[in-house]
């Protein structure tokens, strides 16, 4: 086996090895080591043990944790040969990850934001958004549980939290082996009132324990803002609402009046407390499926100044890819049918597996079939507080459109 220097080979972890010419991604920094990458004799070690990863012929790519029970088998924290994972190292990533908040402005006392944001951050498996003076940590790696309560130590310390909720997804949780529940794993939260966070100078609440994700969709902050630019003056139709974000920031910034449409009526009771919280009178929500209520709106010859459409992720995985363009075809297209000619439509993506090219065509396409001109305005990505690690694409998610339809 070949070492780099200073490695002491006789102390060195365990190592797993991957099969022939599969050792490219690995040494442009990508974290993830799928089981098929792997020579199928592999050891037997606990979930979460330090594993070094070997090319094919023993040479030392890099370091990372193993879980016996995931398809992504070992995920890379280290290119370094001399640094091991322990509690210190991670408490470092998490001190450099909140330093990298300090640049996105967002440090005042009521704000939210994305702290850590899993390889983006080179802490793959964790995600912390902090709403006020409330944590939430999203587990998705099990190989990263035995870190847990020094990484939760390290967040006390630097931010000070009133509490800190855990929120685990049964799917994920399934897909890494393990099970831990969602829930209040440090401090408390209040149950008379909820989660209030500022942001594009509005006031929102969270559910911090039910709510999607953490609570909110973060990453769509400043597109918000953005669209709302182009709101002034028109009639909005804000599709996949949730808890108001595009409709409610237009409603704020001269829209004449928005209807915000989404399928749960859990949501909505919530975008409507925000409205009201805001003392917004030009705006209102109805409960819709997202691709019946837009093909009916389409039919009836119901027309807006803007469409935003902005669906949860349509495609988790490659297998998906094609079925997801379908259905962004079949929204946008519904879509363009409500604009007349100088109407604004804010489309929106954030499923990582299609690419921006694809999203586009998928425009081109909508263009052809409805013969109209497309043009983009704005070419957007997440919030700088959702960074884009250039080793690992997938982080490179969301795409968020705003086009001029004529």
């Amino acid at each position: 086996m070949f070492a780099p220097p200073g490695v002491d080979l006789l102390a060195a972890v365990p190592t797993v090895a991957v099969k022939p010419s599969r050792q490219f991604p690995f040494l442009a920094r990508h974290p993830w080591v799928h089981v098929s990458s792997l020579i199928e004799a592999q050891p037997e070690l606990d979930r979460g043990s330090v594993v070094d990863l070997v090319a094919h012929d023993g040479s030392w790519l890099a370091r990372g944790l193993y879980n016996p029970d995931s398809k992504l088998r070992v995920r890379l924290y280290s290119w370094d040969p001399q640094q091991p994972l322990d509690e210190a190292f991670f408490a470092q990533r998490i001190e450099e990850a909140l330093a990298r908040r300090v640049f996105c402005g967002l440090s005042g006392p009521r704000q939210a934001v994305r702290l850590v944001y899993s390889e983006a951050d080179g802490i793959s498996g964790v995600i912390v958004d902090r709403y006020a003076d409330a944590l939430v940590v999203q587990l998705t790696a099990a190989a990263m549980e035995p870190y847990l309560d020094a990484i939760l130590d390290r967040l006390e310390q630097l931010v000070g939290p009133r509490a800190i909720v855990l929120r685990t997804d049964p799917k994920l949780q399934s897909a890494e082996g393990f099970q831990r529940p969602s829930g209040v794993i440090r401090g408390a939260l209040g149950d008379e009132e909820p989660v209030l966070y500022e942001q594009n100078d509005l006031l929102w609440s969270v559910d911090l324990l039910r709510g999607q994700k953490t609570g909110a969709y973060l990453d769509q902050r400043d597109n918000h803002a953005a669209a709302a630019r182009y709101a002034a003056g028109r009639t909005v139709l804000d599709m996949c609402c949730h808890t108001g974000g595009f409709g409610l920031v237009a409603a704020a910034r001269g829209a004449s009046d928005v209807l915000g449409v989404d399928g749960s009526e859990q949501v909505l009771e919530t975008a409507r407390a925000n409205a009201e919280r805001n003392g917004l009178s030009n705006i209102r929500f109805e409960s819709g499926d997202c691709f019946d209520t837009l093909a009916a709106m389409a039919r009836e010859g119901r027309k807006f100044g803007m469409v935003v459409v902005d669906p949860p992720r349509l495609a988790g995985t490659r297998k998906n890819v094609d079925a997801a363009l379908r259905a962004y075809f079949r929204l946008n297209r519904s879509a363009v049918d409500l604009l007349d000619p100088g109407g604004i439509l804010v489309t929106c993506s954030c499923s990582g597996r299609v690419s921006r090219a694809d999203f586009l065509n998928t425009l081109v396409d909508v263009g052809r079939r409805a013969s109209r001109d497309i043009t983009v305005m704005e070419s957007r990505t997440a919030a700088p507080d959702h960074p884009l690690r250039v080793s690992c694409p997938e982080t490179d998610y969301l795409k968020c459109l705003i086009c001029d339809i004529h």
